[in-house]
């Protein structure tokens, strides 16, 4: 290694893990690549904070995403505090706001949604697709971005709230039910759509819907999709959506107070 070179540190992950390299991050790309590029520049130019910036694709094929410094969350151990809840739930409504004027000019390629480029259907917008809270970074005690975009793709705004729901108040592990109520009540009024009810039953849908693209990812022989399967997935996913809908009925009653 010449002099000055940075030496590449590996930064685990769900899916893989990433490597950091000076001020950069580098990922294996994809056929979707050059959508979440896209995607990634155009919320650039429109203004919206809290994303990685995209310079390329480096000498072995890894795109290149710029580093932000923070810290990630251990969502096993930690439950992040109310205000980072706010704040991140802040930033998902601000970015669906923003990417819901955006309409790529024809077909793209979605890692979740095949080999074949789909248009946008009628109700949805370019979604984040795992704003679970292990892809938020942290300073100082604050929400300051969302990073791994590599899953983005069509969906409904409803969908990625849910699923920030699922490790954010979190509700794939049983909390005390006073937490899940405070909580999932200030993502309601920051997000400022849908009731709490209507939350719960888009969050049973969007988990199924996860552990599906899971499964079929490993058929597909997608590589990250390959690697969550060695911890577990996607029956893990089923075994947390069951014990959550079990735990579903006292939610939904302590609601109704």
């Amino acid at each position: 290694m010449s002099r000055g070179e940075e030496i590449p540190e590996h930064l685990p992950g769900g899916s893989g893990g990433v490597w950091r390299v000076g001020r950069t991050v580098r990922r294996p790309t994809g056929p979707w690549t050059p959508a979440v590029h896209e995607l990634l520049d155009w919320l650039a130019d429109e203004g919206l904070g809290g994303i990685p910036h995209v310079s390329g694709v480096d000498e072995d094929g890894r795109e290149i995403v710029s580093y932000i410094e923070g810290r990630g969350v251990p969502v096993d151990d930690e439950v992040v505090l109310d205000q980072v809840l706010v704040e991140a739930v802040a930033w998902l409504r601000d970015f669906h706001d923003i990417v819901d004027g955006y309409a790529p000019d024809g077909p793209r390629v979605w890692r979740q949604t095949g080999d074949d480029p789909v248009d946008l259907a009628p109700g949805q917008i370019i979604c984040h697709n795992d704003p679970g809270a292990y892809n938020w970074i942290i300073q100082s005690g604050h929400f300051v971005a969302m990073i791994d975009w590599d899953l983005a793709g069509p969906g409904r705004p409803i969908d990625d709230l849910a699923f920030l729901c699922w490790t954010a108040i979190p509700l794939y592990r049983e909390i005390p039910l006073e937490d899940v109520v405070r909580r999932l009540e200030l993502v309601v009024d920051t997000y400022a759509e849908w009731g709490p009810l209507t939350l719960l039953d888009a969050v049973v849908a969007r988990m199924t819907t996860a552990s599906e693209r899971i499964a079929t990812g490993i058929e597909r022989g997608d590589p990250g999709m390959i690697n969550l399967q060695k911890k577990g997935e996607p029956q893990r996913t089923r075994d947390r959506v069951a014990a959550f809908e079990a735990r579903l009925p006292a939610i939904r009653e302590a609601l109704e107070k």
